[in-house]
């Protein structure tokens, strides 16, 4: 391995074993794979432990003092170096991972215990709402089964007028180790007691109605709060309505992700909301006044005359409300379909083409076709 490892390591080459300790663990934790992703981080946190694993052993530090690499060859961690002894590895695991319900253990007195309070998971709830409920929001009753705190063991597992002990299999550390020495070194795997499921204590005798768990399967009712204008994929989080924690740990977040059902008149663009209407073409032409249908309900809607086929007329502030700030709201886009009648009678085309001679139109001989086409098109 090129380079000096007391270099590497940022150190005297006189320093003492607690600030060489303390180096390590400080680099180690700024270079772990896990935690670093950029490039060549894990080559360097490679380097990192081959230096501290010769440094931190005095006579492969000697051989490495005296005679460099040449001295210690790959052989360092093969020369009576153990994870336990120096508690580097573990004391990093223990760093990164304690967000995770405890550390790894480097013997009885350096670990920390599992038995501490556990936070509850979180659950997921889908909720299917139709188009208006997604628009107003409101009230909702929901049914979620989670797991609640036992009362009768007051969530501790244990039948009352008992407690817990230590587990002997661990003797208290909550997980076992196995050493195993190869040629490239010594490897430490850690793993959860499987006695005491990491906690390093059992139960003397277990709570008859949650059968030593602490916790017990119920389904509750819940009234959730929908706010004004939610759409496909809004997520609420409802707090302490996940499952309950574990030895008086807090309870989880219950998320509940909405999904709605579409309209058979409406179509929500963004806080916008489209539909269409028909008019007739006389409508279009002489212009009008109509009710159409909104989220509101009914509302007049003004056909200007002379309108063409497809214009969008605008109802304001008839759309969705605005997600946290339900006063702003989107508008109600409508489209006009210009109804035109396949057939007349003789009355109607008389008057028809009286009009098409005031316009001067050709009407082709009677054919209305070409009238109407020459009218909305003028």
């Amino acid at each position: 391995m090129a380079g000096d490892y007391y270099q590497i390591l940022g150190v005297s080459r006189d320093v003492d074993k607690d600030e060489l300790k303390r180096a390590y663990r400080r680099l180690a934790r700024k270079y772990h794979p896990d935690v670093n992703k950029e490039a060549g981080a894990e080559e360097k946190f490679k380097e990192i432990n081959r230096a501290y694993e010769v440094l931190s052993e005095p006579e492969t530090r000697a051989r490495y003092d005296r005679f460099g690499e040449a001295g210690v060859g790959g052989a360092a961690g093969a020369s009576g170096f153990d994870y336990g002894d120096m508690g580097g590895f573990a004391d990093i695991f223990e760093t990164i991972f304690s967000g995770f319900g405890g550390g790894v253990g480097t013997g009885a007195g350096q670990t920390r215990r599992r038995s501490g309070p556990v936070r509850g998971d979180d659950l997921r709830l889908d909720l299917r709402l139709d188009f208006r409920e997604a628009v107003f929001g409101g009230e909702k009753q929901i049914k979620i089964p989670h797991l609640e705190s036992c009362d009768t063991c007051n969530g501790t597992g244990a039948k009352p007028g008992t407690g817990v002990k230590t587990c002997t299999t661990c003797n208290g550390v909550g997980q076992v180790k196995r050493a195993t020495r190869t040629p490239f070194g010594s490897f430490a795997q850690v793993s959860a007691c499987t006695t005491c499921n990491g906690t390093g204590q059992v139960i003397e005798e277990k709570c008859g109605t949650c059968h030593g768990a602490g916790r017990k399967q119920e389904t509750k009712k819940l009234k959730i709060t929908i706010p004004p204008g939610v759409d496909n994929g809004t997520r609420l989080r409802v707090s302490s309505e996940g499952d309950a924690g574990i030895r008086g740990g807090t309870p989880g977040d219950l998320y509940v992700y909405l999904f709605v059902e579409s309209d058979k008149e409406f179509v929500r663009e963004g806080i916008n909301i489209k539909s269409e209407i028909g008019v007739s073409y006389l409508q279009a032409i002489l212009g009008c006044s109509l009710k159409v249908n909104t989220v509101d309900g009914k509302e007049e809607l003004v056909i200007p005359p002379g309108t063409q086929p497809n214009t969008v007329l605008t109802l304001e502030n008839k759309g969705v409300p605005r997600l946290g700030n339900p006063v702003s709201r989107g508008n109600h886009l409508i489209t006009v379909k210009i109804n035109i009648p396949t057939k007349i009678n003789s009355e109607e085309k008389e008057l028809l083409e009286k009009l098409a001679a005031v316009r001067g139109e050709n009407t082709g001989k009677g054919n209305k076709e070409g009238f109407l086409g020459g009218l909305f098109h003028k």
